[in-house]
């Protein structure tokens, strides 16, 4: 702790732990301890959207996923959707757009296993003021050794689906404009049947522990960073969830519609971005409802609220249980991010059980191409939330302009006020502790952000160069 120049005493997170990325928060606090601040500071910085121009548009799949090793898979496939209706290939063949689904799902199941088991599962199974020599990773291992493992291996079977249809686990390259460069075989096929019925009944068992541990803390979760928001996703055209393609649906806390179906291209007429000044990441907003009122949540909690039904048996179960703990309005609490989080996990296993029974993925017409454009969008529901890519590609085959949208970013405002609450109720005029910083922590581990995609900014990044000689004297100075 520290005082600022204003006289208010400055508690610094940093870095913020079992996240995804470089962050810190910074809590502002009077005289007798009273919160008058509290923010999430993104404090990387990327700039892909700088990198990819005046590279060739069939580049930008492979190299846009470098963004993060985490979630490549929603980057390589966001990118490769645009690049589809750059080169006129954005009506995929069966085999095409299978293939890319499965690879999807697999993304959704080991990324959301990774964070359900290895990231928030500590303060879960702990508590979170529990001592942080076993409150991590290690800890569950050593008092919860099934539990670790079945995490270990869903994110296992994810990781090798990706490999089967990307050619790697990580920075694949099995996307391309118009298609895929590889089908499943038979042989592939066999060996991941083989095991599914098993990650069927480690879904459903990582599916309980999350509800369980909802519903047993209901009063905790309706005070713990809990507001109302609109939320945000894409729709399948009869009103389904669906990861991979849609229309963009944005609802109020109260389930009232703001607009539907919208198409991907069109995005811009309805999202725009604010800048401030002490984060490099953005802040987006509903254009209607301007910057004040139009931020919104994505991710699972949004998902589940915002769709009408999912097309699986189970996880369709489990949506309405999960609705009907707040009588079938949006649910606007941002520790019910974890339930969610497992019904699209066992919705992911489901729909890979449907496309490893599907003869299609064995098909050999992986590629279409059709009439050039300039300019296109791709969006899927990454496992973080909606991921937007847009490019322009001029006539010799190069990018011009890129701007990405990532999951995280649309929830950094709600990430900001999740801070501000909790800092608010549990730090508030009283002694500063691990365990009371810890809860601050925990309602941004709900929203599982990847805070290396995110950062980016409109303006240009601070330099200062200075040159000293070998005494220490600074003897010139320059900044930009």
């Amino acid at each position: 702790m520290v005082v600022a120049k204003n006289g208010l005493k400055r508690v610094v997170i940093e870095p913020v732990t079992r996240v995804e990325g470089h962050g810190k928060v910074t809590i502002l606090l009077d005289e007798k301890n009273k919160v008058q601040q509290a923010r999430l500071h993104i404090v990387e910085f990327r700039g892909f959207e700088r990198f990819v121009q005046g590279r060739p548009f069939w580049e930008v799949p492979v190299l846009v996923q470098r963004l993060c090793g985490i979630c490549p898979v929603s980057h390589h496939l966001a990118a490769a959707k645009a690049m589809d209706r750059i080169v006129g290939g954005e009506n995929l063949t069966p085999t095409a757009e299978k293939m890319r689904r499965l690879m999807h799902y697999g993304q959704t199941l080991q990324s959301h296993a990774l964070h359900f088991f290895h990231l928030c599962s500590p303060d879960l199974l702990f508590g979170f003021d529990a001592d942080v020599a076993i409150r991590n990773v290690i800890g569950v291992i050593a008092k919860f050794p099934d539990l670790a493992v079945q995490g270990v291996m869903l994110r296992k079977y994810g990781q090798e689906l990706i490999k089967a249809t990307a050619g790697k686990k990580i920075h694949g390259t099995g996307a391309i404009p118009g298609g895929i460069n590889k089908n499943l075989s038979i042989e592939e096929r066999d060996g991941f049947l083989k095991d599914l019925d098993q990650m069927v009944e480690w879904g459903r068992g990582a599916l309980k522990v999350a509800k369980d541990y909802t519903v047993e803390h209901l009063e905790l979760a309706k005070e713990f960073a809990a507001f109302p928001s609109s939320h945000l996703s894409l729709i399948r055209e009869d009103g389904a969830m669906d990861l991979y393609d849609g229309g963009i649906r944005a609802i109020t806390a109260d389930g009232e519609k703001i607009f539907d179906h919208v198409a991907p291209e069109k995005y811009n007429d309805y999202i725009a971005e604010e800048v401030r000044s002490w984060s490099y990441m953005k802040f987006p907003f509903i254009k209607s409802l301007g910057p004040e009122e139009g931020w919104y949540r994505v991710g699972p909690l949004a998902r589940v609220n915002t769709c009408d039904f999912i097309d699986t048996p189970e996880a369709e179960a489990a949506r309405k249980e999960f609705m009907a703990v707040t009588d079938n309005k949006p649910n606007n609490l941002s520790l019910a991010y974890h339930w969610a989080r497992m019904i699209e996990l066992l919705h992911s296993i489901e729909k890979i059980k449907d496309l490893l029974h599907d003869p299609d993925l064995q098909g050999t017409d992986l590629v279409v191409k059709g009439e050039r454009r300039g300019e296109a969008v791709g969006l899927l529901e990454a496992p973080r939330g909606t991921l937007f890519h847009h490019y322009k590609v001029d006539e010799n085959d190069q990018v011009t302009m890129a701007n990405l949208i990532v999951s995280t970013t649309n929830n950094n405002e709600p990430m900001n006020r999740a801070v501000d609450s909790i800092a608010r109720k549990y730090i508030d005029g009283k002694e500063i502790t691990e365990g009371l910083l810890n809860h601050v922590e925990v309602g941004i581990r709900a929203y599982d952000p990847c805070l290396s995609c995110a950062t980016h900014a409109l303006g240009q990044m601070p330099l200062v160069v200075e040159l000293v000689d070998c005494e220490g004297n600074v003897i010139d100075r320059r900044s930009k």
